[in-house]
C-alpha cells in the first residue's frame, strides 16, 4: 500500500476542490507543512507580508474559487489573522485556517515555548478562534487524521464560513494511506426532507399565484451560496422584477431586461424605493440585512408575504423551516413556477440610472459622476472590488456587465479589506482566466492600512487596477462625526512611487483629476488590457461622496447618538 505524509494529503486534498493558492505566513510550527506545498504539481504558497492581509486575501479568494486555505503559525500568527477570518465568517466566505501548532509532546509537558502565554495552556487560541468558525478540529490522532481534513474541507466548502484545523508541528511528517485520495470528498448537499420541502414549495406557489405585484430581492448569500443560476431561472421563468441589495451586487445580471436597480431602503432611488416597497409579495434570496445593507435597517415592505430563501432554511411570512436548503427548493421552484404565472402580466421596472450629461473636460472629478461612469469602463467578466467608504457606497451607482461579480465587505467593513482581497481575487482571475480583469476601487486612508500586499502582487505579477481615491483622509468617518478632527486625518503618500518601490518593473502610473481625463483614461483601448499592473490616483474634493453615503452617514450619527 503506498504512503504519503499527511502534510503533502491536506494539499492533495486541496487541489482536488481548486484551491490551488495557499496564503499566510511561514513560522516555525508550520516550516515543515509549507514544504509539502511544493511536492504537490499546481499547488503555490502565496507568501503575504502579514496574516491579516493574508487572511483577507484568502477571504478573496474564496469568494470566486469557492473556499481558500490560510497557514499560520501558533499564537503570534493565528492572532494576527483572526479580524480577517471573523470577517469571512460574518460574511459566509468559506476560509479553511490551518495553524502550525506545537507537538504534541511539548503540549503533554506543558512546556514554557514562545509564542505561548507563558501559563502552559496550548488550547487557548483554539479556543478563540471556536467562536469564529463553523467547525474546529486539532489533529491528535494520525488514524483518523485523514477523515478530520476531509471533514474541514467539506464543512469549510458547504457551510461558506470560517473552519479551524490545528496541525502538530510532529505530525505533518507522519505516513497515511495515499488511497484515500482516489476518492473524492464527497462537497454535495444533503437532500431536504421531503415532507417539508413539498410542504415549503407549495406554500410558496399559492403566495405567488395570488400575487399581483410580486419582486425578487436578491442579497450576498445568493453568490455565496451559489444559488445566481437558480436565481436567474426563476427570474426568467417568472419575469419578476428584480433587485439586488449592496451586498448583493453582481448577484444578478444587471443586464437583464427585469433587473430594476439597488434597493437599500430609504436610501434607495425613489423610483427602486417605490418598486420594492409597494410589492405585494417578496421573494428574498440569500439576505444579510446588516445595518449598511439595508440603509440603517429602513426597509419598509407594504407586504407581509415575504419569503426568506436561506442556506439551511427557508422563512415564509412568520412561519421557518429549518434545515430546508434553498438550493434544492429554487431548483423545484422554477419547474413548477410556470403553471401559476400564467396569469402574470409584467410591470415596468425602474429606469437605469441616467447617464451624466456632457461636461467640460477640464471639470474636476466628483463621486456622483465618477461611479455613474465606471460602468462604461467594466466589461463582462470583471471583478470589481470596492473598500469600505465612499467606493462600497459610489458602488451602487455603477451599472455592471453580464457577469461581474462584486466584492465589498459591507457587513463586516473591515477598512484596508480590499488591498488584501484583490490580491485573492487576482491569484483567483488568473486561475480561471488571465485575461479576467481584478479592478480595485480603495480610498488613500484604506490603503494605508494594507498597501504591503502590492508587493505581494508584483512578485506574482498579477496585473489588478488599483484605483486609489484620494480625498485626502478618512471621508465615510469625517461625514460621521468629526469632520475636522485631527483622529480623521493622514499622512498624504506619493502613490505613484508605491509600485516601483516595491519593485515593479512593468507597470503603470497614472494620476486623474478631471472628468476629461478620466473619459480618456477609460477609452484607451491599450488601458484596458490588463497587461500589467497599474495604479490610477483619482483626485477628489475632501468631503466629497455619492449622495447614498452622505445620507447613510447622517442616519449612522443620528443613531450613534442616540444609543
Amino acid at each position: 500500500m503506498s504512503q504519503i505524509t499527511l502534510g503533502k494529503y491536506l494539499f492533495e486534498r486541496l487541489k482536488q476542490v481548486q484551491c490551488q493558492t495557499i496564503f499566510g505566513l511561514p513560522g516555525d510550527f508550520n516550516l515543515s507543512l509549507l514544504d509539502k506545498i511544493y511536492e504537490v504539481p499546481g499547488m503555490r504558497w502565496a507568501g503575504n507580508c502579514n496574516e491579516l492581509n493574508a487572511a483577507y486575501a484568502a477571504d478573496g479568494y474564496a469568494r470566486i474559487k469557492g473556499m481558500a486555505c490560510l497557514i499560520t503559525t501558533f499564537g503570534v500568527g493565528e492572532l494576527s489573522a483572526l479580524n480577517g477570518i471573523a470577517g469571512s465568517y460574518a460574511e459566509h466566505v468559506g476560509v479553511l485556517h490551518v495553524v502550525g501548532v506545537p507537538s504534541l509532546s511539548a503540549q503533554a509537558k506543558q512546556l514554557l515555548l514562545h509564542h505561548t502565554l507563558g501559563n502552559g495552556d496550548f488550547t487557548v487560541f483554539h479556543r478563540m478562534s471556536a467562536c469564529i468558525s463553523e467547525t474546529t478540529s486539532m489533529i491528535t490522532d494520525i488514524a483518523s487524521a485523514q477523515a478530520e481534513i476531509d471533514r474541514c474541507i467539506k464543512a469549510t466548502y458547504i457551510s461558506q464560513r470560517t473552519v479551524y484545523l490545528g496541525l502538530p508541528a510532529n505530525m505533518v511528517d507522519l505516513m497515511v494511506p495515499a488511497d484515500v485520495l482516489n476518492t473524492p470528498i464527497d462537497l454535495s448537499l444533503k437532500p431536504n426532507d421531503v415532507d417539508a420541502e413539498t410542504e415549503v414549495l407549495g406554500a410558496i406557489l399559492e403566495l405567488i399565484k395570488d400575487a399581483k405585484n410580486p419582486i425578487i430581492l436578491a442579497d450576498a448569500c445568493a453568490s455565496r451560496h451559489d444559488v445566481k443560476a437558480e436565481t436567474k431561472a426563476l427570474i426568467d421563468a417568472t419575469q419578476f422584477p428584480s433587485f439586488v441589495t449592496p451586498m448583493g451586487k453582481g448577484s444578478i445580471d444587471e443586464q437583464h431586461p427585469r433587473f430594476g436597480g439597488v434597493y437599500v431602503g430609504t436610501l434607495s432611488r425613489p423610483e427602486v424605493k417605490k418598486a420594492v416597497e409597494s410589492a405585494d409579495l417578496i421573494l428574498s434570496v440569500g439576505a444579510l440585512l446588516s445595518d449598511f445593507n439595508t440603509g440603517s435597517f429602513s426597509y419598509s415592505y407594504n407586504t407581509k408575504n415575504i419569503v426568506e430563501f436561506h442556506s439551511d432554511h427557508i422563512k415564509i411570512r412568520k412561519a421557518s423551516f429549518p434545515g430546508v436548503q434553498m438550493k434544492f427548493v429554487l431548483e423545484k421552484l422554477v419547474a413548477q413556477v410556470g403553471s401559476v404565472v400564467k396569469g402574470y402580466k409584467p410591470v415596468a421596472i425602474p429606469a437605469p440610472v441616467p447617464a451624466n450629461p456632457a461636461t467640460p473636460a477640464e471639470t474636476p472629478l466628483k463621486q456622483e459622476w465618477l461611479w455613474n461612469q465606471v460602468g462604461k469602463f467594466l466589461k463582462e467578466g470583471d471583478i470589481v472590488l470596492t473598500e469600505t467608504g465612499t467606493s462600497a457606497f459610489g458602488i451602487n451607482q455603477t451599472h455592471f456587465p453580464t457577469n461581474t461579480y462584486g466584492i465589498s465587505q459591507v457587513l463586516w467593513g473591515s477598512i484596508g479589506f480590499t488591498g488584501g482581497a484583490t490580491l485573492g481575487a487576482a491569484f483567483a482571475a488568473e486561475e480561471i482566466d488571465p485575461k479576467k480583469r481584478t479592478i480595485v476601487f480603495i480610498g488613500d486612508g484604506s490603503l494605508q492600512l494594507t498597501v504591503q500586499e502590492i508587493s505581494t502582487m508584483i512578485r506574482w505579477n498579477l496585473k489588478p487596477y488599483i484605483f486609489v481615491l484620494n480625498n485626502n483622509g478618512y471621508t465615510i468617518e469625517k461625514l460621521i462625526h468629526g469632520p475636522t478632527a485631527q483622529y480623521n486625518e493622514i499622512q498624504n503618500w506619493k502613490h505613484l512611487d508605491i509600485l516601483p518601490t516595491f519593485g515593479a518593473k512593468d507597470y503603470e502610473t497614472i494620476r486623474v483629476a478631471t472628468t476629461g481625463e478620466w473619459d480618456k483614461l477609460a477609452s484607451d483601448k491599450a488601458f484596458n488590457e490588463n497587461s500589467k499592473i497599474r495604479m490610477i490616483e483619482i483626485m477628489l474634493p475632501v468631503m466629497d461622496a455619492p449622495s447614498n453615503l452622505i445620507a447613510q452617514a447622517k442616519l449612522t450619527a443620528a443613531t450613534n447618538a442616540k444609543q
